[in-house]
């Protein structure tokens, strides 16, 4: 199959058709026209991962249209997100680097999705519109890899070496060619899903104060309800099952949640992070609902796990994260790192109570036939045991470190 140009003035005679990856925002908008330009027929495919209402996920069919593609698919992706990367991610209970939530992992799904579609039209030439700044080209070229061998064309990247100010480029481009530009994204690049919502660009990328402009979901300060929020979340080996005591599927409590939550402000953050191909990438994020689940599902976990599991966990997640993080979402370890964090939730059951005034939210009750009591001893208030057993313990538990200081303080005398 002929490979795409980046020369305008010569596009290839018919090169066939490309499933493209589509949201709608500016760089995938750029994209159709561009391809089409160069002799393609240009089918967009949708994922909706949560992140949009009715409005918008008209808009964006409005828009694949509006830029004459060859056709438009829309695709629930609510379930998938939830059972591939929700469970284990809060299974793993790690953001990367200690804060990101992982809020573009939808990628892996969209490049289902679009293959999916290409399956279904006859073709082997996926198109994104990631940039060839940034982590998204890596997930999604190394996801397509991992699935199939395709054709990959990333526009984007195509004309980065040519215009120093891509986003800027892109917005002359469609102007140029009659098709309008939303204002939010002239100034920002947005991502919303299920699991939260980014925003770059601007002044956000100059380590500057994020303007008015710069949020999504999550409410101001002055906009907090007065009266706080209180729910319940009940969890089944570390899946959360029940919002209020009301059975709900997955994706279903997380959208509740979102709401739930960002009327109060929680989950919003401002985070810069080593990006997989080196840059510092600084983004604002907003996600109250996997805020409000993973404060609730640790809460739980550390009240049924061992020491010896809870000191552990976190080696094994930090990996996870990593391999999700960096576009190894098929690499076989982070399956075997599942079945770990899989088998670490058998008794991770029991409902939590979280709180919020604004802001944060709090664990502030947990109930579970699995909680790791002593029946006879609560800590710093009573014990079954004698001074006798604590000072043997104390004694044998510290040996080590005794003798190395009472050796050494001999010597130096």
């Amino acid at each position: 199959m002929a490979k795409a140009t980046s020369n305008p003035e010569s596009p290839i005679p018919n090169p066939g058709s490309v499933v493209l990856a589509f949201s709608g925002g500016l760089d995938t908008s750029f994209c159709v026209p561009y391809l089409k330009e160069r002799g393609y027929d240009v089918h967009t495919v949708f994922a909706d991962t949560g992140g949009v209402d009715e409005a918008e996920r008209a808009y964006i069919e409005q828009r694949a249209i509006e830029l004459g593609v060859a056709s438009h698919r829309t695709v629930d992706g609510g379930p998938a997100i939830w059972s591939e990367f929700v469970k284990p991610f809060v299974w793993a209970g790690e953001g990367y680097q200690g804060q990101y939530p992982l809020l573009v992992s939808d990628r892996y799904l969209i490049v289902e999705a679009a293959l999916k579609r290409a399956a279904e039209i006859g073709t082997r030439t996926i198109a994104h519109g990631c940039t060839g700044m940034g982590n998204d080209q890596v997930r999604f070229d190394l996801a397509v890899k991992a699935l199939g061998d395709y054709e990959i064309i990333a526009p984007i990247r195509e004309i980065q070496k040519e215009h120093a100010e891509v986003r800027a480029y892109e917005q002359r481009y469609l102007e140029a060619r009659g098709y309008g530009v939303r204002s939010k994204q002239k100034a920002y690049t947005i991502n919303e899903n299920l699991l939260g919502l980014t925003m770059s660009g601007g002044e956000i990328d100059r380590w500057q104060e994020p303007g008015e402009g710069a949020r999504g979901w999550c409410a101001p300060r002055a906009e907090w309800p007065a009266s706080k929020l209180a729910v319940t979340i009940g969890f089944e080996q570390g899946e959360a099952r029940t919002l209020n005591g009301e059975a709900v599927s997955g994706h279903v409590l997380l959208a509740r949640l979102n709401a739930l939550f960002a009327a109060y402000g929680v989950g919003r953050g401002i985070y810069t992070g080593d990006t997989t191909i080196g840059l510092k990438g600084r983004i604002v994020f907003e996600a109250p609902g996997l805020c409000a689940l993973l404060t609730a599902h640790r809460a739980l976990e550390e009240a049924v796990l061992t020491k010896a599991q809870n000191r552990f966990k976190p080696l094994v997640a930090r990996r996870w994260v990593e391999l999700v993080y960096e576009g190894f979402f098929h690499d076989p370890l982070k399956r075997d790192l599942e079945a770990f964090l899989a088998a670490s939730q058998s008794q991770v059951n029991g409902v939590v109570t979280l709180e919020t005034h604004g802001g944060s939210v709090y664990a502030t009750a947990v109930q579970s036939a699995h909680i790791l009591n002593a029946k006879g001893a609560t800590y710093a208030q009573s014990a079954d045991w004698g001074v006798q057993e604590a000072e043997g313990f104390i004694r044998l538990y510290g040996m080590s470190s005794t003798l190395w200081a009472q050796v050494n303080r001999e010597r130096a005398q």
